[in-house]
């Protein structure tokens, strides 16, 4: 057993806001248990071997275990390297007078008693997919590319939360679990129980901004600058875009130079609670001039929160329906929901669909009355567009 105490203060979490504490696992361990304890402020907890990462659960645990065959959600089960490994914490937020902790880590020569695993719900049935005008051989599809379950500081499992986003009317659902990749071998299963496509992703998350990865890249190191996230992902074929920049503290604040800066930025977040605030659009014109792709999210962790899944809903023009392709090539359009009024760009044109007495805001402030339920003009040219309420309150957006 080994043992850690003291008092993490304010200027610790300044000096170096990651600590790493040190344990040793010999030969023949079967099972490594932490478990944290503090008083005041909030402390992240994760987990590195010699190997490197082994898992992440942030503020949403205070204990966590890692076996040969099962791991606490978060992390990553198979074989204990001997050697030393180390706990990590995040003094996330440390008050003037200090936190005091302890941490305790158990080596264990035997496997202890694996968690019962629930049984996945039963197969939902789904709402009439919409039928949305599409390129022949390509069609649109409906996601939500921001979603959280008990591998991170969600509350559903990855089957109830694929089941969840079936019955919601989705067709996929990007897995965004925070510092984690842990989810990952789930998701197939899941989504083919579910009947609906989940995408791997993880939302790399510091004290000063959050960014999302899609795509089977492998785990990202939240630890490194930001420039070297999105460079990670793009030699792997991922996709990195900037998470709700405005939020509150969540709010996006890290450097990256502007020749690293990705272009998609979740846009559209329950954050934008009131859409005729300006600022989102604004800060994507400034963020990167030559333009963005748009993307919504809803960050679902909880039925019980007032984040519904699939609200708001990115619509991806896929083919073979790839939908990290479609995001790529900016083929996206963001409503409110499933079944919202919805502004697609089709080849050379723009429609405009449910949108009647709205108004279509080209990148360059033209604005133009939108009159009927199916409205088809052409789209002049690349960047972003939205149809707007007449009290400038907006309604989609389309990459």
């Amino acid at each position: 057993m080994t043992v850690h105490r003291g008092r993490w203060t304010l200027e610790d979490r300044l000096e170096q806001g990651l600590r790493e504490l040190p344990f040793d696992v010999p030969a023949g361990t079967a099972a490594v248990t932490v478990e944290l304890s503090f008083d005041g402020g909030v402390i992240d907890l994760g987990c590195g071997g010699p190997g490197g990462f082994r898992g992440w659960s942030g503020g949403a645990r205070r204990a966590y275990t890692v076996a040969a065959d099962w791991a606490t959600p978060g992390y990553l089960p198979g074989e204990l390297e001997p050697g030393t490994w180390h706990v990590w914490l995040g003094l996330h937020r440390i008050p003037p007078d200090g936190v005091p902790y302890e941490v305790t880590v158990t080596a264990s020569s035997s496997l202890p008693p694996r968690p019962e695993v629930p049984a996945p719900p039963p197969r939902p049935e789904r709402p009439p997919r919409r039928d949305l005008p599409a390129p022949a051989g390509m069609r649109w599809l409906a996601g939500d590319l921001h979603s959280h379950t008990v591998h991170s500081d969600g509350t559903l499992t990855v089957h109830e939360l694929a089941c969840l986003a079936a019955s919601r009317g989705l067709d996929y659902l990007a897995v965004t679990d925070h510092n984690t990749v842990s989810h990952h071998p789930e998701l197939p299963a899941a989504g083919a129980h579910a009947g609906v496509l989940l995408l791997p992703g993880q939302e790399v998350t510091t004290d000063l901004g959050h960014a999302n990865v899609f795509g089977d890249t492998g785990w990202v190191d939240f630890r490194r600058p930001s420039a070297d996230w999105a460079a990670f992902a793009q030699a792997r074929g991922g996709l990195m875009s900037i998470n709700h920049p405005l939020s509150g503290d969540c709010a996006w604040r890290r450097p990256l130079p502007p020749e690293s800066r990705p272009k998609f930025a979740e846009i559209w977040h329950p954050s934008w609670w009131d859409r005729r605030w300006g600022a989102p659009l604004a800060w994507a014109d400034v963020w990167r001039p030559t333009g963005i792709v748009p993307l919504g999210g809803s960050d679902f962790h909880d039925p019980g929160q007032f984040k519904n899944l699939g609200e708001p809903v990115t619509w991806a023009l896929t083919e073979d329906d790839q939908v990290l392709d479609a995001l790529a090539a900016g083929r996206v359009a963001i409503a409110a929901g499933p079944d919202a009024p919805v502004l697609l760009r089709v080849e050379d044109d723009l429609i405009a669909l449910d949108a009647d007495g709205t108004v279509l805001v080209r990148p360059d402030g033209r604005r133009v009355a939108v009159r009927g339920d199916k409205v088809r003009v052409p789209a002049e040219g690349p960047g972003m567009h939205r149809l707007e309420s007449h009290e400038n309150e907006v309604i989609a957006l389309c990459g």
